[in-house]
């Protein structure tokens, strides 16, 4: 029972970074239309940061902000490379995410070296229930629900979440009322890139980060997302801790290894459902 309870824990505090990642993506794709397959590079860039950062001997707290600054940086010049040109089609804004991926790679194997690094979270561990938690999987959590609750607040009642979502709703009658489409749009990027940094400069301590960590986590940010639907942050919330569950039960009693297929199996099980509904659902509209 100790065990089931610890992977629990561990897969809801992983599940809640997954979490993160996958909310950046609906974000971005809800107000622009593009799948950022560049997402995952965003955790990888703040947690790599971090570790620089703290090294150089900057506090816990301001080399992690600083980090999710570099990240939000980074998210906002994929925006412009992806979408600031007017007419560029989201299939081509794709494309041009997929280059910034495989671009970053170099940049950080040139900047950090190809060896995982990573760095100390909270040190301590309370006991629950006779099992010993880690502190920083509790920060994980309560920071990740703390920042749910603030996208939610601001999706609903701040004038600049409002026009996010008015772009995604009706990007042509957003034009009409003076909302400038393009730059909403890039700040959906520069905030994808802040909860891609949040979400590296958390699970930072708990696993190591190398450049190329990000396939992997926009694989299973990206399911997330899809267990959500892609409508909306919260729900990819609940896909991300499905998600992490999951892992941490398969890695647990079965084999670390398999981790990534159970997100890409939850994915396509998805996928194969939402395909397999349409064609009822739309016999059931005619």
């Amino acid at each position: 029972m100790s065990a089931f309870l610890s992977y629990l824990v561990s897969g809801i505090a992983v599940g809640c970074g997954f979490a993160l990642i996958g909310s950046g993506l609906v974000i971005i794709h809800r107000v622009t239309h593009v799948v950022n397959l560049s997402q995952g590079m965003y955790a990888v860039v703040a947690a790599l940061s971090a570790a620089t950062f703290l090294a150089a001997g900057l506090p816990h707290g301001v080399a992690e902000l600083c980090a999710v600054l570099v990240a939000v940086v980074a998210g906002l010049l994929t925006g412009l490379v992806a979408i600031g040109r007017r007419g560029t089609t989201p299939l081509s804004s794709l494309i041009i995410t997929f280059a910034v991926g495989i671009f970053a790679y170099a940049v950080e194997v040139l900047t950090w070296g190809d060896q995982p690094r990573s760095f100390p979270g909270l040190p301590g561990a309370i006991e629950i229930a006779n099992v010993r938690v880690q502190e920083q999987y509790l920060l994980v959590v309560v920071a990740s629900a703390a920042i749910f609750l603030a996208l939610d607040l601001f999706f609903e009642r701040a004038y600049l979440g409002k026009a996010l979502s008015a772009c995604s709703s009706n990007p042509y009658a957003a034009r009409v009322v003076g909302i400038d489409v393009t730059r909403m749009g890039l700040f959906a990027f520069a905030l994808g890139g802040a909860l891609g940094g949040l979400a590296g400069v958390l699970l930072g301590p708990l696993r190591p980060t190398s450049f190329d960590s990000d396939v992997s986590l926009v694989i299973e940010g990206f399911a997330a997302a899809i267990l959500g639907g892609l409508t909306r942050p919260i729900l990819a919330l609940m896909g991300g801790l499905l998600l992490g569950v999951a892992e941490a039960m398969v890695a647990g009693y079965v084999n670390g290894s398999y981790q990534t297929d159970v997100a890409l199996v939850l994915m396509l099980a998805v996928m194969i459902g939402q395909t397999a509904r349409r064609p009822s659902l739309d016999a059931e509209g005619q």
